[in-house]
């Protein structure tokens, strides 16, 4: 399985970006994907998450102001940025909690390599 987050990018303050996480390889479902961050110096933080019944939870710094949803049909997540603050300059990671076909009858963790959002004031 392969997760793969893209959409990051430099945007001034006040200004909206969408990334998107695609999951790829043997899935036999998904349960939980998400979006974490993290700033330099600082440790990884969640920001949304989204079960497979539509269920959101998000840090209470970007409440309002992120949307996460996902499209089960192409295994892919998305988290639309609106109002974005120098203060959400960070890497962005995409996670799925999911069971692999043919594999262990439990979910595993999977993690996608980072996409660098850079606000400017």
């Amino acid at each position: 399985v392969q997760l793969q987050a893209s959409g990051g990018g430099l945007v001034q303050a006040g200004g909206s970006l969408r990334l998107s996480c695609a999951a790829s390889g043997r899935i036999f479902s998904i349960n939980v994907m998400g979006w974490y961050r993290q700033a330099p110096g600082k440790q990884r933080e969640l920001v949304a998450t989204i079960i497979s019944g539509g269920s959101t939870n998000y840090a209470d710094s970007v409440k309002g102001r992120f949307t996460i949803s996902r499209d089960n049909a192409k295994n892919t997540t998305y988290l639309q940025m609106n109002s974005l603050k120098p203060e959400d300059t960070a890497v962005y990671y995409c996670k799925g909690t999911i069971r692999v076909s043919g594999g262990p009858n439990y979910p595993m963790h999977y993690w996608g390599k980072g996409t660098l959002v850079t606000v400017s004031s």
